[in-house]
């Protein structure tokens, strides 16, 4: 038998129990960095089913859906329920230089992971610079 001695965990289960699974944290954690001419975004789901995830943008907002069901069959005396369960969401707001349109979303391990490009309209670029000749050639 599976004993556990956290009477913090304890009272979360029970105030879990009472209100229901809203009142543990429905976000996911997530890092983003940016390397080189893309974003990267890594999400912690584990345990969830990749048929579970929704991805959609909405006018630049980002919106990260999914689920994770108890494992246990229904009417199992559950003895310890510490891993959450329910929907998940987390919403990000992306600039107006990423290209929402090549948006590329992967799943392994438990992380889904995003890699958002950086618009061409974006990026860096040179611009060139005319010598004094020019001018000379406009004015004479």
């Amino acid at each position: 038998m599976l004993m556990r001695t956290d009477p913090f965990r304890e009272l979360d289960r029970l105030t879990q129990q009472v209100f229901g699974p809203a009142t543990r944290a429905s976000a996911m954690a997530m890092d983003a960095y940016r390397s080189g001419d893309e974003f990267l975004v890594h999400f912690d789901l584990p345990g969830i089913d990749p048929e579970s995830i929704e991805l959609d943008v909405e006018r630049n907002v980002l919106n990260v859906r999914a689920e994770r069901r108890s494992p246990a069959p229904e009417g199992a005396e559950l003895l310890v329920a510490e891993r959450p369960t329910g929907s998940f969401t987390r919403q990000l707001f992306l600039g107006d230089t990423l290209d929402t349109d090549r948006i590329d979303a992967s799943y392994e391990a438990g992380v889904l992971t995003l890699r958002i490009p950086v618009a061409e309209q974006a990026k860096p670029r040179r611009i060139q610079i005319t010598g004094g000749d020019s001018r000379k050639q406009l004015s004479g």
